[in-house]
């Protein structure tokens, strides 16, 4: 299986695991000389935050690859793949996390999507939900899970 394009999906909480996150992709993506589509997937609230953290126009309208290139997560994903010569793109998406990595997925014709989260109990996920195992369930392609090193 030819890895041509591998979608690396952040969002809240992913600050923690940049460089897991980074050198996962860095020890695929090398070898496999793919190209990397690094996204940050924000809910409609967290979008709305981020908008107005970065001062853009109220009035006017912003697009999520837009925002995405000035997420502080996405600025340092970008550099650690810089530095490990890895040629990267930015998307932005708004929506439930899940659907909208699968979906980029889709968009992206990703052969690989690497996602990250932590350690949860079955009831946790239950309760909860989780991101990580919408996209591993839905995915088009393959899914690499990176847990955050404390747990």
């Amino acid at each position: 299986m030819a890895l041509d394009t591998i979608l690396l999906a952040v969002g809240t909480g992913d600050e923690k695991r940049i460089e897991e996150l980074a050198e996962t992709v860095a020890d695929i993506a090398g070898p496999a000389d793919s190209d990397v589509a690094l996204a940050h997937v924000f809910t409609s609230d967290e979008f709305e935050t981020v908008v107005e953290q970065l001062d853009y126009d109220p009035d006017g309208t912003v697009a999520p690859d837009e925002v995405a290139m000035r997420h502080a997560t996405i600025r340092s994903l970008g550099n650690n793949l810089s530095k490990a010569s890895i040629d990267h793109s930015i998307r932005g998406s708004v929506g439930p996390h899940g659907e909208a990595i699968v979906s980029l997925a889709t968009d992206t014709d990703a052969d690989l999507v690497v996602v990250g989260g932590r350690k949860r109990s079955p009831t946790g996920k239950a309760v909860f939900g989780s991101t990580a195992q919408e996209v591993m369930l839905n995915a088009p392609c393959p899914v690499t899970f990176v847990r955050n090193q404390d747990g």
